[in-house]
């Protein structure tokens, strides 16, 4: 760690965070404590948090005050962490229908997110400084896992309007300061690519910081531009905020020499889980409940597929307790070989609209249509769009290599997995555009 990366996250950003009235520092040093914790101790802490946080909404927080009278549901009886399957989930639409009454009554300092929307379903919430100070110290507990921090040299490809809108003086400079620099993500235009790659290459990051679908998009573009960028010195390519595909992982750490980590989570469920070097999808356990529920709505024991359903421990002012998050995962019974005690995410398969639905019912994973279009050759990029079980439509980028008789095959082939009768139409295009939010989704299903 060089003696400026030591002033700035011992001592500036520190001070920055002091003048937000944010408890950042001192949280993460809990939790870095805490995560050696065994699991014991850990799910005591949790238990004893939570029934902090329910005993203050019942109080506050009219939602829950009125849903807490309703159901005869008493914080005070809580024995386990199970009893929060009595209370009802919240979903996307119960938020936008309440917005006002899930506000604490004593919140001060509040702060306006959105989601994009790339679920179909953009939401709008509000974020106290607790919160943000604990969402904060989460993610820089796990960067310093792989030997980084802040203050460090990090190349931010990302495509936020949040971001992206922010860049005023006082933002500038602290960038300038944290030597964070951005990169957006909504434009992959051969010129903005190689400007990409030479920012990257002079500015020599410790740290890359993007989408899987935006850092594999570079990465390929340097190999088409025979430029290295294995000799930059960059330690560790940190992705978030889409599935992660094992080509991407690959391509990443191939072309910049580095481990790729996997960061998992999202505006409104918070920092959930973030992989360590050895492997392991560490759940924030120690700011965090995650359930995992089938279509029912029942939990459902480690090994077993479900919806993944948080309540976050530090979301006093605006509450996200038993949140439907709309992704698909699976808990493990394994500690990592790390020794750290935070549990693990074994799998994280998407979210629900990253699944298509057969003509007969059948529910498959978007891989089992996007391992079609991988294996044929010219494909630069595809997005496919299941708008019913009836249709599917499919856009696809050709490359030189890509032939007209691809089509069929294309056809062939998903009618083999969805139905014989199902209409499926490919359009050829000249680029694909992201999300509004600058993600990149292959797959989004409609189909019910």
């Amino acid at each position: 760690m060089t003696l400026y990366t030591n002033l700035v996250s011992g001592l500036l950003f520190p001070l920055h965070e002091r003048l937000k009235k944010h408890t950042t520092v001192a949280v993460r040093r809990h939790m870095e404590a805490a995560q050696w914790w065994s699991p014991d101790p850990l799910a005591a802490y949790q238990l004893e948090r939570l029934r902090a946080l329910l005993a203050d909404v019942a109080l506050h927080v009219p939602y829950y005050r009125d849903l807490f009278a309703r159901t005869g549901f008493d914080p005070a009886q809580l024995r386990s962490v199970g009893d929060l399957a009595r209370l009802p989930f919240l979903t996307k639409a119960a938020i936008k229908a309440n917005t006002d009454a899930l506000r604490h009554d004593q919140a001060d300092g509040l702060a306006r997110f959105n989601t994009g929307g790339s679920s179909g379903e953009p939401l709008v919430f509000f974020i106290g400084r607790k919160r943000v100070s604990h969402d904060v110290a989460a993610k820089w507990r796990a960067t310093r896992w792989w030997g980084v921090d802040i203050g460090d040299p990090e190349m931010v490809v990302w495509g936020s309007p949040i971001e992206l809108g922010g860049q005023d003086r006082i933002k500038h400079l602290r960038d300038q300061l944290l030597r964070t620099q951005l990169l957006p993500a909504f434009e992959m235009s051969e010129a903005k690519l190689d400007g990409f790659i030479a920012a990257i290459r002079k500015t020599r990051p410790k740290m890359l910081f993007g989408y899987p679908s935006a850092l594999s998009h570079i990465a390929r573009h340097a190999q088409k531009r025979g430029v290295a960028m294995n000799d930059l010195g960059i330690k560790v390519a940190f992705v978030t905020s889409e599935r992660l595909y094992d080509d991407q992982r690959a391509t990443i750490s191939h072309v910049f020499g580095c481990p790729v980590a996997n960061g998992y989570g999202g505006r409104d469920a918070g920092f959930i889980a973030h992989e360590c070097p050895e492997g392991g999808m560490h759940i924030t356990a120690d700011d965090l409940v995650v359930e995992i529920v089938d279509e029912s709505g029942a939990v459902q024991p480690p090994g077993v597929a479900g919806e993944i359903v948080v309540t976050h421990l530090a979301t006093n002012d605006f509450p996200f307790i038993r949140y439907r998050t709309g992704d698909i995962g699976v808990l493990d019974t394994a500690l990592c070989r790390c020794g750290r005690g935070l549990p693990l995410l074994k799998e994280i398969q998407g979210r629900s609209t990253d699944f298509v639905i057969a003509a007969d019912g059948t529910v498959m994973h978007g891989l089992s249509l996007i391992y079609i279009l991988r294996d044929l050759p010219g494909v630069q990029a595809f997005k496919v769009v299941q708008e019913s079980r009836a249709l599917t439509r499919v856009m696809l980028v050709p490359g030189h290599e890509f032939l007209p008789s691809m089509v069929a095959q294309i056809v062939t082939g998903f009618q083999r997995r969805l139905g014989a009768d199902v209409e499926v139409q490919v359009a050829l295009v000249d680029a694909i555009a992201a999300e509004k939010s600058g993600k990149f989704r292959y797959i989004i299903s409609h189909a019910v």
